[in-house]
């Protein structure tokens, strides 16, 4: 199983607009983070989980355009309606037209509803040409569901208030916006070999964990590596950060590959 971080940054991306901020004026292409999204090679399909506002660039960063036949996202899954998850669904279109077929959306019913909302000229007749092609597949974190032959185990968080679903792949388990795992959906994470888990800044927040709960998590789990995403430039540099931490966690970058 390969995967590809796509974006490791926060809802602002690093840098942030008008931001002076050592991070954001890095020159270590490590500190420049587009939206948090991650991309899946298993079994001869490929599966992105959550399209962000920077979407289309990340698949031309990583030439999914080329050689369509041989390299195409097969489907997209959602963790939640956040614009910075959701904003790219449009581009998808390619993947469309190329083989004349729906992109397949997993997503529960609630971030269902909400894309069609954000989408309603996808969803709604009269269908305008050139629409996206999409078919909704419903999920929930109570079951889990196979996607080209893929089984994946959904796992419920909380982020605040607002149900998320991560979602592990065998030993792969990827967690963006969380705040707070019940004991149950934690059940389901243990014995992963490599656990991606959001770490926002140092400061807490009241809706990510913080650096400090990000490892305490990783700590509690023992993943044989654990890799943080969906970091805001308040957290510091890449490089900074990276002393900081323990031989089996590190900080995610845009356009990391590992195999799992």
């Amino acid at each position: 199983m390969k995967i590809t971080f796509l974006g490791t940054g926060t809802s602002q991306g690093v840098p942030v607009i008008g931001c002076t901020c050592a991070v954001c004026q890095s020159a270590d292409t490590r500190d420049k983070r587009l939206r948090t999204s991650v991309m899946i090679e298993t079994q001869g399909k490929i599966i992105v989980i959550d399209t962000g506002p920077d979407f289309r660039q990340q698949m031309l960063r990583e030439q999914v355009h080329h050689d369509l036949d041989e390299f195409c996202v097969n489907a997209v899954l959602f963790t939640h309606e956040h614009k910075d998850h959701i904003a790219g669904l449009d581009d998808v279109r390619p993947f469309n037209f190329r083989f004349q077929r729906d992109m397949q959306v997993y997503a529960t019913e609630r971030v269902q509803q909400a894309l069609k909302r954000e989408y309603q000229y996808v969803f709604t007749p009269p269908f305008y040409p050139g629409a996206p092609l999409i078919q909704l597949n419903t999920i929930s974190k109570d079951e889990k569901f196979v996607v080209e032959g893929i089984e994946i185990q959904p796992i419920g968080v909380m982020h605040a208030d607002l149900p998320v679903l991560g979602f592990r792949f065998a030993g792969f388990t990827y967690l963006t916006d969380v705040k707070t795992i019940s004991p149950q959906e934690k059940e389901k994470i243990r014995g992963t070999k490599t656990l991606v888990l959001s770490a926002l800044r140092r400061k807490e927040h009241h809706s990510h964990l913080n650096l400090e709960e990000a490892l305490a998590l990783a700590e509690e789990f023992q993943a044989e590596q654990t890799y943080f995403i969906h970091m805001s430039h308040l957290l510091g540099t890449h490089e900074a950060v990276s002393r900081e931490l323990p031989s089996n966690v590190a900080l995610a970058y845009d356009g990391l590959k590992i195999e799992v």
